[in-house]
């Protein structure tokens, strides 16, 4: 049996209902006004628990008032957005099995409705694992639901179903270049792993980090992919076609990245720092050469890690006829007939900008692609990001090296604005960088992490986080909170463990 229960802050008013969930009697609280106009009141929370109550022991009547209750909120709901400077509200949602059981997704769904959210975010792949039935799953990643009996429960077009009868739009959320532990064991799927210049995976680096004091990059749950492999490709279409299926209202890309390394391993500094030495990203980087000269030079400097003036002597002697080694983007200032120490140096600092920018624009590809998928199917779509990813660090880049200027303006842009600096300024700041790089009619929905009318030592609470932005940045019409789980912790453990 489920506990219902809500988080109970002090100084919050509290209205109790009753909750029977097979058969236990639960008293719910219902949270007053927290910093958002949009809310349901705690009587009319009250009512439709009871409804739904009753609707869940067979009783018919109460199923048709539940229905109108829902409708009659749900219009509500879309009046006062429309009317509110913030039009859209989401909050970002995990579910479990037991989510399936009679009346959980409903209450879920209510809950998420009663405290003014007009969008919901589902997590439909992450960790290696799809919110898709295990009797209608066409990819290689197993389904969240594994219980004899649930082979054909289709939580996610449930949620979808059930978020459109409350007015709620469900976008679905998944993961991207980090493919799960379960896809890095697979034989045959070795190949296709990101790898730095060590020959390392992430799912290797993870292991060796663990076991060596300071270092360490990322978890053993997160396995990236090589963005330019075509197998990737192919298997992550099939993911994305049997979501677009379920016809959300939007896809959003998480993980359009690589692993974010701690300490040292949080930079990026030289070229076999970068996750581009699996077998078909290095192919992808020899066809950048436009010459001979080139493509030995980058031949020489992936396997090296650099090039010695010998190396440029060598090359020069290969390929007489060619005057420059040339690759895309290469403008060079110092032209082939000056002595090689005046070349050398400028050469170097060339081969590290390809790479780098090679690294990064893998993610950007395997976005667009997908993004464009679903624009192909009408589904909106949009990518979230860590608005700090993308910056130089000293000599070197941030691990992740997230180029999220260069992702599309056409889809929705989500900064994940989770700046920990105690108070609003470093939020703020992170929200306004993405603005002033975004193209004009780029829509950018800020990502703002915390809990109503709760402080921590990191960031305020998010009614303060909310009120900033509003003031500050007041062109913003859509922001998001990460995540009902935070928002409701012991209910979240109940769900994920079937404790009641």
């Amino acid at each position: 049996m489920m506990n219902w229960k809500s988080f109970w802050r002090p100084g919050v008013a509290i209205a109790y209902f009753p909750l029977i969930i097979y058969g236990l009697a639960v008293a719910r609280p219902a949270l007053a006004e927290v910093g958002d106009e949009c809310q349901v009141p705690p009587h009319e929370r009250g009512q439709k628990l009871a409804v739904l109550q009753a609707a869940i022991a067979g009783d018919g009547n109460a199923a048709r008032s539940y229905q109108t209750l829902l409708a009659q909120q749900a219009q509500r709901l879309n009046q006062c957005r429309q009317q509110s400077q913030i039009t859209t509200q989401a909050t970002w949602l995990r579910l479990y099995p037991c989510d399936r059981h009679p009346g959980m997704l409903d209450a879920l769904l209510d809950e998420i409705v009663n405290r003014g959210y007009n969008q919901v975010y589902i997590d439909a792949f992450s960790n290696g694992q799809v919110l898709l039935p295990a009797a209608d799953n066409p990819t290689v990643w197993a389904s969240v639901l594994q219980e004899p009996g649930a082979e054909h429960t289709d939580l996610l077009a449930l949620a979808i179903q059930k978020g459109h009868q409350r007015g709620l739009k469900v976008y679905a959320w998944v993961f991207s270049l980090n493919f799960g532990y379960t896809y890095a064991m697979r034989p045959e799927r070795q190949a296709v792993l990101a790898r730095n210049g060590s020959g390392e995976t992430t799912a290797s680096t993870a292991v060796k980090a663990s076991l060596e004091t300071g270092r360490a990059i990322t978890t053993s749950d997160e396995i990236f992919v090589d963005p330019y492999h075509p197998q990737v490709r192919s298997d992550y279409r099939q993911l994305i076609q049997a979501i677009l299926k379920r016809r959300p209202d939007g896809i959003l890309f998480d993980y359009i990245r690589y692993p974010k390394g701690v300490g040292s391993a949080s930079v990026a500094s030289k070229v076999k720092d970068l996750w581009i030495y699996g077998e078909a990203s290095q192919q992808a980087l020899y066809e950048r050469a436009l010459n001979q000269k080139g493509l030995e030079l980058i031949r020489r400097y992936l396997t090296q890690g650099y090039v010695t003036a010998e190396d440029l002597i060598t090359v020069d002697k290969l390929y007489p006829g060619e005057k420059e080694p040339l690759w895309q983007g290469r403008v060079s200032s110092v032209p082939g007939t000056e002595p090689v120490a005046k070349r050398l140096p400028l050469i170097q600092q060339e081969l590290w900008l390809l790479t780098v920018a090679h690294a990064m624009q893998g993610p950007v590809d395997f976005l667009t692609l997908f993004a464009n998928l679903a624009h192909e199917q009408g589904v909106p779509a949009g990518a979230v990001f860590f608005p700090e990813a993308n910056q130089t660090v000293g000599r070197g880049f941030d691990s992740r090296l997230q180029a999220w200027d260069r992702f599309p303006p056409t889809i929705e842009w989500h900064p994940m604005a989770y700046g920990v600096c105690g108070h609003v300024g470093c939020i703020v700041e992170q929200v306004q960088r993405v603005m002033e790089q975004a193209p004009a009619g780029t829509r950018v929905f800020p990502v703002l992490a915390g809990m109503w009318r709760q402080a921590t030592a990191e960031r305020p609470a998010l009614e303060a986080q909310m009120f900033a932005l509003r003031s500050q940045l007041p062109t913003i019409q859509g922001v998001s909170h990460f995540s009902f789980g935070w928002q409701e912790p012991n209910w979240e453990r109940d769900r994920k463990f079937c404790r009641g």
